[in-house]
C-alpha cells in the first residue's frame, strides 16, 4: 500500500511493509507431491506415520517409521530463505541437512532413490 499526500499537496510517497502471514503452509500442489511420495514409502513399508507443523517462520512435513521414534525425513519450507540457500530443505534422521534447493522435485529426490530397487533377471 502506498500512502501520500492528496493531488497538489506534494506529499512524499511512503511504501508500507508487506504485513507477514501468521503462519507458512503448503501449497495444494506441494503437498500432493509430499503426500505422494510418503504414500510410496508407506507401500515399500518404510513409513508408517507422519506430522505437519507450521509456524510463522516455516511449514514442516515429518516421516516416521515409527511413531515413538525420531523422524526418519522431515521437508521443511521455509520463505526467509528463498533467496539464499532455497525454499526448501531436507533433514535427516539425525537432524542433518541431505539437500537444499529451491524446487521441491531435486529436494526430494534423494528420498526417491530408496524407491529405486534392482531388478534381477
Amino acid at each position: 500500500m502506498l500512502a501520500g499526500g492528496g493531488a497538489g499537496q506534494g506529499g512524499a510517497v511512503v511504501a508500507f511493509p508487506a504485513r507477514q502471514p501468521d503462519q507458512v503452509g503448503f501449497a495444494r500442489e506441494e503437498l500432493s507431491r509430499i503426500l505422494d511420495l510418503y504414500g510410496r514409502m508407506v507401500a515399500a513399508g518404510q513409513w508408517r506415520d507422519y506430522a505437519m507443523d507450521f509456524t510463522r517462520d516455516f511449514a514442516s512435513f515429518a516421516a516416521f517409521k515409527r511413531a515413538a521414534e525420531r523422524p526418519q525425513a522431515r521437508i521443511e519450507k521455509r520463505p526467509a530463505m528463498r533467496n539464499r540457500q532455497g525454499l526448501w530443505t531436507l533433514y535427516g534422521e539425525h537432524g542433518q541437512v541431505l539437500k537444499r534447493g529451491h524446487d521441491l522435485s531435486g529436494v526430494l529426490a534423494p528420498i526417491e532413490r530408496r524407491l529405486v530397487k534392482a531388478v534381477e533377471d
